[in-house]
């Protein structure tokens, strides 16, 4: 999970490769550590995607400390049967494109929780994953041995996976055109890809603005809308077979989080502090404590925006052509 670089606002869009990069907006870092930092983001006038302006941080200080730190979080065990579901909701969607038994990568593998979950399912899984915290937990929370190493650098025979699984990493990297193109290549005739981002169209994203969950600055590089996505699928030889927007993977808390933000000092305080990576002595917790009653009603707008093909996240299925 690399960051992307975008040096000026006559660069080509990352997703359509049709429209430039304009100047769009500014906003707050996610982390507290860099409180008060604001980043640039460049707009495509063709397909809506945005990119963060400027050099991207150095993989460590982004994927490795802060929010992605090795600590355990808050109310984890609590979460496991829910993080199990979402998985279980991952495999299905890859099963309207692709079933086991097969070859299948997790690129930008976190913790290997998928990779389990997949091996469970009949698939010859394995992952990759550029950040030491996800190689060390994988090992250590589900005896997975994931290979340490990013997309650009991974060795994988071309036309040797029957699936890929890239969830939530296309807004991590430094070029997503370039890693597609690799994913593409590394895919059997047929075979099959299920690919997860945030959706920058989607309703939450306008309620939260410039304090949208899932900006994420400044470890997110490019800020994909549903048309960017396809189209960047669609250019390197992947047909798009369906796009979905009811997840509950991040939806429904993207949408509660993005609205209490508006309210919060620090952006995302609840989100990091169960990650342990804010205080509890703020007068932010005051105000998510206030605010969770309204957790039903942010899932109910969400579901209202799923339903209206608006949200939070999407997730595209695709396969390369036989």
């Amino acid at each position: 999970m690399e960051g992307r670089d975008a040096g000026s606002s006559r660069d080509r869009c990352p997703a359509c490769a049709a429209g430039t990069l304009a100047p769009w907006r500014s906003a707050p870092a996610s982390e507290p550590a860099l409180a008060g930092t604001r980043f640039g983001l460049l707009r495509c006038g063709s397909c809506g995607t945005a990119v963060t302006d400027g050099a991207a941080p150095a993989f460590g200080t982004a994927h490795e400390t802060g929010a992605y730190a090795t600590t355990v979080p808050r109310l984890s065990r609590a979460a496991a049967p829910v993080l199990r579901a979402f998985d279980r909701r991952r495999l299905a969607l890859l099963a309207s494109v692709a079933r086991p038994p097969g070859v299948l990568l997790d690129a930008g593998a976190g913790r290997g929780r998928f990779v389990t979950a997949a091996r469970a399912a009949g698939w010859d899984a394995r992952g990759i994953e550029p950040s030491a915290r996800g190689v060390d937990a994988a090992r250590a929370a589900y005896g997975v041995a994931l290979e340490r190493t990013s997309i650009e650098q991974a060795t994988v025979a071309a036309g040797s996976l029957s699936a890929v699984s890239l969830w939530h990493v296309l807004e991590h990297v430094v070029d997503p055109d370039a890693a597609v193109a690799r994913v593409a290549s590394w895919l059997a005739p047929g075979g099959a890809l299920v690919a997860g981002v945030p959706n920058l169209a989607s309703v939450q994203a306008r309620v939260g603005g410039e304090r949208w969950f899932h900006l994420d600055l400044p470890r997110h590089r490019t800020h994909f809308t549903p048309v960017g996505l396809r189209a960047l699928l669609e250019r390197h030889g992947l047909t798009v077979c369906g796009e979905h927007h009811l997840l509950a993977e991040h939806n429904p808390f993207g949408m509660w989080q993005s609205a209490v933000n508006r309210l919060t000092r620090d952006p995302s305080y609840g989100f990091n502090l169960l990650k342990r990576n804010a205080r509890a002595a703020s007068a932010d917790l005051a105000v998510t404590l206030l605010a969770l009653p309204l957790v039903p009603l942010a899932a109910a707008a969400e579901l209202a925006a799923g339903l209206a093909r608006r949200g939070g996240t999407i997730a595209i299925t695709a396969r390369r052509a036989p």
